[in-house]
């Protein structure tokens, strides 16, 4: 049976930050769970298996980065970074770790909760009940479950999504920005790195050889293409 209120855990050693966050979520009809460093966000991720993560990066005892990585050891539950360095230093290895999506503070409430309901609206969307079959992979749109040459590969939801909308058009050449647009929402435009860090990881998990792509090919200066190797 599904839980009434989808839960969040809020991941920051700012006190004050947390208070407001947890009341303005709760007001939204989210269940909040709150850590303050991240050996405590950790524990409390396996112990609770909430629905969503607010991850602050910098934090006492275990990092953000950490954070994220040990959590995509475990599972593909969706992550959000909510930091103050907002660089492509900063943003592309949360990315690379496995974040869905990354805003910088500090940042309207508004704009918050559009991104809590735009992943979580990701991590339960499923494309239209099938098999899609691209030479040794296969996507089971009903099951979510991705396979390569009969070996399952776990996948996060952002990469599901990304991975589906390639498959779904295969063959076919779509744009950075298109990914983008119809992945992570109308209203991103510039954030081009989110497709390419998850382009990144999904070669890692599907690719023999993820520096010579068979599967995911990029198209210079225009996007990228699932290969028509059926």
């Amino acid at each position: 049976m599904s839980r009434a209120r989808e839960r969040i855990l809020l991941v920051d050693d700012d006190l004050g930050i947390t208070a407001a966050l947890r009341h303005a979520l709760a007001n939204h009809s989210y269940e909040v769970l709150t850590a303050g460093d991240g050996v405590e966000a950790v524990a409390t991720f396996e112990r609770e298996q909430p629905d969503l993560i607010l991850l602050d990066l910098v934090m006492p005892r275990l990092g953000g980065l950490e954070v994220c990585q040990r959590v995509r050891e475990l599972s593909a539950t969706p992550i959000i970074v909510l930091s103050v360095q907002g660089g492509e230093a900063d943003i592309v290895p949360a990315l690379d770790q496995g974040a869905d999506d990354y805003l910088v503070k500090p940042f309207r409430l508004a704009e918050l909760l559009a991104r809590v309901r735009a992943v979580l609206r990701r991590a339960t969307k499923s494309a239209a009940p099938g098999k899609i079959i691209c030479g040794d992979l296969e996507i089971d749109t009903e099951t979510r479950r991705v396979n390569v040459a009969g070996r399952d590969t776990a996948v996060t939801p952002i990469e599901y999504a990304v991975l589906t909308e390639l498959a779904t058009n295969v063959g076919r050449v779509l744009t950075t920005r298109l990914l983008l647009q119809r992945v992570w929402g109308a209203e991103y435009s510039t954030e081009t790195d989110y497709v390419k860090g998850v382009v990144r990881r999904l070669r890692v998990k599907l690719e023999p050889d993820p520096a010579h792509p068979q599967y995911i090919i990029t198209e210079p200066h225009v996007g990228y293409r699932l290969a028509d190797s059926s």
